[in-house]
């Protein structure tokens, strides 16, 4: 009979006057001293950041916080207009649509170029970056982490991002591979594909040195807090049930007596 493997977690524990998270006193180093970004990064990590990881790490949490009346957040209200008892579920119904189309792009980015840039000690990324696009196109798959509906042909974000990258020393070969990614797709397509926000966080969260397989979390994380505003702006200003109402009288228009 194989053995059993212990079964232990450094996450947290607590007695009856104590929490300690991650081998942080609670009470006492944390709650009043760490915001909730880099809480986040203590969870993930194991260790606060430095000052340029909290400054990197918390600008790709709010990064993705909101844009608009989202698919993601026209979810989250119609949920909550029928379960007004149930903001839990209402958030979660938004957070069910991050995938490939909608903010869970910067997971895919990223696996990409981990993948491509693992063992190897002095890559060559412009070629590197045309063998992604060749075999992406060859099955006929879309990129993650380039092009956008609206912004283009800069999405702003990305210009942000990059350079507070710069700034806080963590401009390195993830950021440029996402850049001729992107500068080889428009030559190959002949269409605009900027690098977009999630692309350039998939690149950010590569340098901090972030598995991929986290990456999508850190936009689920961002986005549940824009979740909640909708939520709260819902209380104050409802517009679902009038959303509701206009697209069921208009898709049936067509079916009802003139």
């Amino acid at each position: 009979m194989r053995p059993k493997k212990a079964i232990r977690s450094d996450m947290g524990w607590s007695t009856v006057d104590r929490i300690v998270v991650c081998g942080k006193d609670l009470v006492n180093e944390v709650i009043g001293k760490v915001s909730l970004g880099d809480m986040a990064w203590l969870e993930i990590t194991g260790g606060l950041p430095t000052p340029q990881q909290s400054v990197l790490f918390n600008a790709l949490m709010v990064t993705l916080v909101e844009h608009g009346m989202t698919p993601n957040a026209i979810a989250t209200r119609m949920t909550y207009l029928g379960a007004p008892e149930a903001m839990n579920a209402a958030v979660a119904a938004g957070l069910c649509g991050m995938g490939t189309v909608f903010v869970g792009t910067a997971e895919g980015s990223a696996r990409i170029m981990q993948t491509a840039l693992k063992g190897v000690d002095r890559p060559d990324l412009k070629a590197i970056a045309a063998r992604i696009v060749a075999d992406m196109r060859a099955t006929k798959s879309a990129i993650p982490g380039i092009g956008h509906p609206v912004h283009k042909p800069v999405d702003p974000r990305t210009t942000r991002l990059f350079q507070l990258a710069r700034d806080n020393g963590y401009y390195g070969n993830y950021c440029e591979l996402m850049q001729l990614i992107a500068a080889e797709a428009e030559l190959a397509s002949g269409k605009v594909l900027p690098v977009n926000a999630t692309g350039a966080i998939g690149a950010i969260a590569s340098e901090l040195g972030l598995d991929w397989r986290i990456c999508r979390g850190i936009a689920v994380m961002g986005r549940a807090v824009g979740l909640v505003g909708h939520i709260a702006e819902e209380i104050r200003n409802p517009i679902a049930k009038e959303i509701w109402e206009r697209v069921d009288e208009e898709a049936s228009a067509h079916l009802r007596p003139k």
